[in-house]
């Protein structure tokens, strides 16, 4: 069994800078879990701290059954890949590839056929004789992905794998990746600061902000039901939305108002508002979910950027003083300085606490 689990985790480095703090987590067996979050927020901490390449200051971490605190890397029957392939310039690829088998002394028939397996699923037969230098940089990978393989590990830690890629070869690789886990059926516990990387490959991903989780979801219900203003606005691209209003009381429900602009809210988003009764609060909507309505409809905006994108364009306003990003279809001859009335889909609305940030209604 591959199953991770951290309880109540902090590291903490000399002066006292905390750098994750209150971390719990049960990662399942084979389950391809995926660590986000802005630069510094912890999360290549936790992976290193899972590796045995950082020392846990309080908390307790299982792999398996077993307490691993104290045990080394070479005994937690793990493989990570880095952002910097980390490969051995002077050694080909096969000896890349089977250095980790050569230290344990497997027989050399052995090692050539994990060697020739792994190189076989990753496509990359035809370099096992070259060195580093002359691969590119997804060959590069590939290879480091590959000496991870032929050791058969329990888990799989991959910190920022992609990040060196081009666009393209970056999108080839979550593909592969993500085939990659299939096929193994291992754990895998991966890190990234872009969240396009964590909405399209892992089971679950776990949002960090400061050190500690912010929400640990699938990719589907993060998008729709963010805890919070922080996981609202970091997964998504464009990112949501947000606009102050205030909640106003109807003789039939709710509303909300901002800009002059009253906008009733549907049935589904009144459970929880009596308390914000008056209040400001902040609204949240995804571009997607903003139309063009050629009627007079809701907000009345200028448009101030044009972004064509093929076969949709992103639309850039100023609304109640906060930016307003609209993604649609592409609508002919739609330039900057138009005048554009806009129809929110109130079923699509976030209500956030402008004080807690905490979610009021999703």
């Amino acid at each position: 069994m591959a199953n991770i689990s951290l309880k109540n985790i902090k590291k903490v480095y000399p002066g006292d800078v905390v750098a994750v703090q209150d971390f719990n987590l049960e990662i399942e067996d084979k389950e391809f879990i995926i660590l986000v979050g802005p630069s510094g927020c912890g999360k290549s901490t936790t992976l290193r701290m899972i590796a045995g390449l950082e020392d846990i200051s309080s908390g307790e971490l299982y792999i398996g059954d077993q307490l691993v605190n104290d045990v080394a890397p070479k005994d937690r029957d793990i493989a990570m890949v880095f952002q910097n392939y980390a490969l051995y310039p002077h050694m080909t690829v096969f000896k890349n590839m089977a250095f980790g088998l050569t230290l344990r002394k497997m027989p050399k028939e052995e090692i050539k056929q994990k060697v020739e397996e792994a190189a076989k699923i990753l496509d990359i037969e035809h370099l096992l004789n070259r060195k580093p230098k002359a691969l590119s940089g997804g060959q590069r990978q590939r290879v480091a992905l590959g000496r991870a393989m032929v050791r058969n590990p329990a888990v799989f830690l991959l910190d920022e794998p992609l990040s060196n890629l081009d666009a393209k070869l970056r999108t080839q690789m979550r593909t592969e990746i993500a085939k990659l886990h299939k096929r193994l059926g291992t754990t895998f516990v991966y890190v990234t600061h872009d969240q396009t990387e964590a909405m399209t490959m892992g089971d679950r991903i776990v949002v960090m902000k400061d050190g500690f989780i912010q929400q640990v979801d699938t990719p589907q219900n993060l998008y729709n039901k963010p805890c919070n203003l922080f996981v609202a606005g970091f997964i998504g691209s464009p990112q949501m939305n947000f606009i102050n209003a205030v909640i106003e009381k109807m003789d039939s429900g709710y509303a909300v108002t901002f800009a002059g602009y009253r906008m009733p809210l549907p049935e589904s988003k009144w459970a929880n508002l009596a308390p914000y009764e008056g209040k400001e609060v902040v609204l949240g909507i995804r571009p997607e979910d903003i139309a063009i309505n050629d009627e007079i409809s809701s907000v009345k905006v200028n448009i101030d950027v044009v972004e064509l994108m093929g076969s949709e364009m992103y639309l850039y306003s100023d609304l109640a003083g906060s930016k307003l990003t609209v993604r649609t279809p592409v609508i002919d001859n739609c330039k900057a300085d138009a005048e554009l009335w806009l129809a929110f889909n109130t079923n699509k609305l976030h209500i956030f606490d402008k004080e807690t940030e905490k979610v009021i209604s999703n």
